[in-house]
């Protein structure tokens, strides 16, 4: 095989890691490998290739990428940036929301290192999180790590704030809800702190979805909107009024393997340093104190 090849068959992969050829397919399907279909067959870049195997060693110990997706928070914008400009142009590091449930489906299918979620109360965690992760095959090579414990509910107009007395009166037609998409930790939570109500979010006045809890926020501070659910910190981002309704555990999952990444660790370091502890404290409704900590695994 020449080393200029740029691009290689089933058949030279096979041959490349020593592999049966129909162990090659069953893994391009399985979106294991890194590879295209073109004209009904499969080619693979030999450069991902060979970095599919480094990513492999030591489970990614020594990758200087990190991608993370999931759920949306401030905070851990705040710090991710910080891990990027030191890190500068000798690495990346990388926060993508989107939600949970899609987050969850992003980290099954290789395509981000790290899934941030948040699905349950602080007291429910060890309950509904590892339910939530059983739903994909691939949760047996996950392990979850503490994030923060966050404080949510309602996001408001600040001259609004003397509504958070009456809920009642906030959920008539008259004001203008965001909702968050299916599959987000703050809809699930909207939901049921609706259905404790005897109500949907079709009895809502909804507006256009917000894909993160940034849009949330900011359609509201625009004055597009009167209220909406997301954690304290994103409130106290934009300067919002806050009604709390109850604390979420916010946490990481991952292959057992990324978890000794040197991005992520530093990352975790980054999340324990004065410096977030005092913006955590600027933004309000964060608890810190087990950030980093192993709080499950399949094994």
């Amino acid at each position: 095989m020449s080393q200029d090849t740029l691009f290689l068959n089933a058949k030279q992969v096979a041959e490349y890691l020593d592999l049966n050829e129909k162990k090659v397919y069953a893994m391009a399907n399985e979106r294991q490998l890194p590879g295209t279909k073109v004209t009904g067959k499969w080619l693979f870049p030999k450069a991902l290739i060979d970095r599919w195997i480094i990513d492999s060693c030591h489970g990614g110990t020594l990758s200087d990428r990190l991608v993370i997706g999931g759920s949306d928070d401030p905070l851990l914008h705040y710090a991710v940036r910080r891990v990027s400009q030191r890190i500068g142009a000798s690495g990346l590091i990388n926060y993508c929301p989107s939600d949970t449930r899609s987050g969850l489906t992003h980290l099954a299918n290789g395509y981000t290192d790290l899934c941030c979620i948040h699905w349950s109360s602080r007291e429910q965690r060890d309950l509904r999180h590892p339910a939530l992760l059983k739903h994909h095959a691939s949760h047996k090579q996950w392990i979850m790590v503490h994030g923060a414990n966050r404080d949510f509910g309602l996001l408001m107009r600040n001259e609004h704030h003397h509504l958070s007395q009456d809920v009642t009166e906030a959920l008539s037609l008259q004001y203008r809800w965001v909702p968050r998409q299916a599959g987000a930790g703050s809809r699930h939570h909207m939901d049921n702190f609706l259905a404790e109500r005897g109500l949907t979010a079709n009895d809502l006045n909804l507006q256009p979805e917000a894909l993160s809890e940034h849009e949330v926020a900011a359609t509201i501070a625009r004055g597009d909107a009167d209220f909406g659910f997301g954690c304290q910190g994103i409130a106290g981002e934009f300067g919002l009024a806050f009604l709390p309704l109850g604390q979420e555990s916010f946490d990481f999952v991952m292959p057992r393997g990324v978890f000794f990444r040197q991005h992520l660790q530093e990352l975790f370091s980054t999340l324990q340093s004065p410096e977030i502890h005092e913006h955590a404290r600027r933004l309000g409704g964060y608890d810190l104190q087990d950030s980093g900590k192993l709080i499950w695994s399949a094994q």
